[in-house]
């Protein structure tokens, strides 16, 4: 039995059956990359639990690292933190090995928070694939960035109601999304989502206008507005009218970011893969391909 593992009470007076408290996942990991001999490498890795972190063998110029929850999924109660560090003028690829899923919670909410940092001159990508929202989970999740001098933050955060293809429908469920981004001990970005614990907010034009899957990106950095015409052209192209992909992106104060809707996973994941390439000009980790 687990060390979070024990046993609840009976009835009154102890007398009824002992039954064992449910297992709950903990993981802590973290990876930080450094520049040796002009290119960046390897700095330090921890990782406990349920929470893992692997580094493939890649050809190309940018390290990849993987992020792994080995317990299947998130559910109430679980707590899953990861850690990223890039020292200054490094660059690296932080994704997932495969879509992110939170199940019915029986008790309690599962937390999973993500601490970033990097240095002047680095480039951090957080690149995970989606994470999928099951019927009755419950979910906190934060995201923490800080940046310094002129580093580079690109990230994206894909949420998915339910697997649409499987006929299923997501109608009741907790969650709640924080993003804060700082650069040099400023404030630079703030953005707070709750959902729950019904979805029809989600039914308003306002808001997702009946679409299930829903995406934020980001790119924080010194030239991340001159990015905006290119991400508005590209933009134009995958979101035709009446079609089941809806966006925008807008860009200010060193920041560009996009939002996107749509009715189902795929429109979006497949618009996604598009915007994402064109405006890195770089071709996504391999994973998203798998």
């Amino acid at each position: 039995m687990r060390a979070d593992a024990g046993i609840e009470g009976g009835g009154a007076g102890g007398g009824g059956k002992a039954l064992p408290v449910m297992q709950r996942a903990r993981g802590t990991a973290r990876v930080s990359f450094a520049l040796r001999d002009g290119k960046t490498r390897l700095d330090g890795l921890y990782q406990s639990g349920s929470a893992k972190i692997r580094l493939p063998k890649v050809y190309g110029t940018v390290p990849l690292a993987v992020l792994l929850n080995t317990s299947g999924g998130i559910t109430g109660g679980d707590r899953l933190s990861y850690t990223g560090h890039l020292a200054a003028g490094t660059r690296a690829i932080l994704t997932s090995q495969t879509a992110e899923r939170a199940y019915r919670s029986s008790g309690g909410t599962g937390e999973v928070l993500n601490s970033l940092s990097a240095e002047d001159g680095a480039h951090l990508e957080w690149l995970p694939q989606e994470l999928i929202l099951f019927e009755a989970s419950s979910l906190s999740r934060k995201m923490d960035v800080r940046l310094e001098g002129s580093a580079r933050f690109t990230g994206l955060e894909m949420v998915v109601l339910g697997r649409k293809a499987m006929g299923e429908s997501v109608k009741t469920l907790s969650f709640h999304d924080q993003w804060r981004i700082w650069r040099g001990g400023r404030l630079t970005f703030a953005d707070n989502l709750a959902i729950g614990p019904d979805t029809q907010m989600l039914d308003g034009l306002a808001t997702a206008a009946g679409g299930c899957a829903f995406a934020t990106f980001i790119d924080s950095g010194p030239d991340a507005e001159g990015g905006l015409a290119r991400a508005r052209r590209c933009l134009e192209q995958i979101t035709p009218e009446g079609g089941p992909l809806r966006g925008g992106v807008s860009a200010w104060n060193g920041q560009l970011v996009a939002r996107f809707v749509s009715v189902d996973s795929r429109s979006l994941r497949d618009g996604l893969i598009t915007f994402l390439e064109t405006c890195r000009q770089a071709p996504l980790p391999r994973l998203w391909s798998c």
